[in-house]
C-alpha cells in the first residue's frame, strides 16, 4: 500500500494500510473530513486553517538583485506579449535591460 501511496499525484488524503482508515483523518490524524471530490484534488487541497488565511507577498529587490534578472523578466513578459511588464524593467535601467550573471 505505501509503495502505491507514494505514486499518487492528486489527492486531499491518502490513507495507507488497515491502520489508517479514513475516520482517523477525519477526527485524529491531522487531516480533515472536507476534501476535494469530482477530480479537484488536481487543483485543490482539503479544507485546512490555509483556507481561511489571506497571504500577502513582500517583494524587496536591491538594483543588483533586479538586475540580475531582469533579462529574464523581459523575455517572459515579450513572450507573453505583455510590452508593458518588461517597459516597468527596462524603465528602471535607462531602457538597457542588464545580461545578468
Amino acid at each position: 500500500a505505501a509503495a502505491v501511496a507514494d505514486r499518487v499525484r492528486n489527492a486531499g488524503a491518502v490513507f495507507v494500510g488497515p491502520w489508517a482508515p479514513v475516520s482517523l483523518g477525519d477526527y485524529a490524524a491531522g487531516s480533515n473530513h472536507v476534501l476535494p471530490t469530482g477530480g479537484c484534488a488536481c487543483h485543490s487541497s482539503g479544507l485546512s486553517v490555509q483556507s481561511f488565511l489571506r497571504g500577502i507577498h513582500i517583494v524587496d529587490y536591491t538594483e543588483d538583485a533586479l538586475a540580475d534578472v531582469a533579462h529574464h523578466v523581459v523575455t517572459l513578459a515579450e513572450a507573453e506579449d505583455l510590452p508593458a511588464h518588461g517597459a516597468a524593467i527596462k524603465a528602471r535601467f535607462g531602457w538597457k535591460v542588464p545580461e545578468g550573471k
